[in-house]
């Protein structure tokens, strides 16, 4: 049930207890139960919508920034990692395999406002050993979701 609920949420985060009731085919009181327990679970750990800001007249850049850190005796990439995700600026951090140890994605309103975030903020970090900023320059789906798809000439050919 709890799996159906959060596929259902994924999809659809507006979904009322009524819907996922009609969905599902499980008694309203049931869904709500499971929802609350998974919040506060931390399993559901939010509500978001998807919103294409390229739409709108927001300035916004985004950056996906690959950090190499020394992790710390006995806490390794964890104590780093909270201090990191606990700046304003920063979006996600996930620790990574490969190359590097983690990528943090971070939002701001210019390109500038974001190099100076990572000089003043991320690399004087004692645990930082280096730094790869990489800007997002178009995003085409973000969350499972397409975000601009060609509009398709869904007329009938007619030929002579």
């Amino acid at each position: 049930m709890k799996k159906q609920i959060l596929e259902a949420l994924e999809k659809n985060a507006k979904a009322s207890i009524k819907d996922l009731s009609v969905i599902l085919g499980e008694d309203e009181s049931v869904i709500e139960k499971e929802i609350s327990e998974m919040e506060k679970e931390k399993i559901i750990c939010g509500y978001h919508t998807l919103i294409n800001w390229e739409k709108t007249n927001k300035d916004s850049v985004v950056a996906l920034i690959e950090l190499k850190v020394t992790p710390q005796r006995g806490q390794g990439f964890d104590k780093i990692a909270e201090r990191i995700y606990r700046f304003k600026e920063v979006k996600s951090v996930y620790l990574m395999s490969g190359g590097f140890d983690l990528t943090v994605i971070i939002e701001g309103k210019t390109m500038k406002e974001v190099a100076l975030f990572v000089a003043q903020k991320l690399a004087p970090l004692e645990a930082v050993i280096s730094t790869a900023t990489h800007f997002v320059l178009k995003k085409y789906k973000e969350h499972g979701i397409i975000l601009e798809e060609e509009d398709k000439d869904e007329r009938m050919l007619i030929s002579p």
